[in-house]
């Protein structure tokens, strides 16, 4: 699992400091919303063919990691 998330890199120089995949720039939040959107991994990788299926996982395991956190009622 840690070596999905090695996949996720944060540049302050690239993309505004958003979470990209390999230092590419192709965000994280990109990934997500083509998912979100209806699209298949293989669709994804298909008009994608830098990034590799581990990368998509890697996204949906960082989306996880950052939203797995109480919330604590006021």
């Amino acid at each position: 699992m840690a070596d999905l998330l090695d996949r996720i890199t944060i540049n302050p120089n690239q993309c505004g400091g958003r979470p990209c995949i390999r230092g590419m720039r192709i965000r994280v939040t990109d990934v997500l919303d083509l998912l979100a959107a209806g699209q298949s991994q293989e669709e994804i990788l298909e008009a994608y063919p830098y990034l590799e299926p581990d990368d998509i996982a890697a996204c949906l395991r960082y989306a996880v990691r950052r939203l797995d956190h109480p919330t604590l009622a006021a």
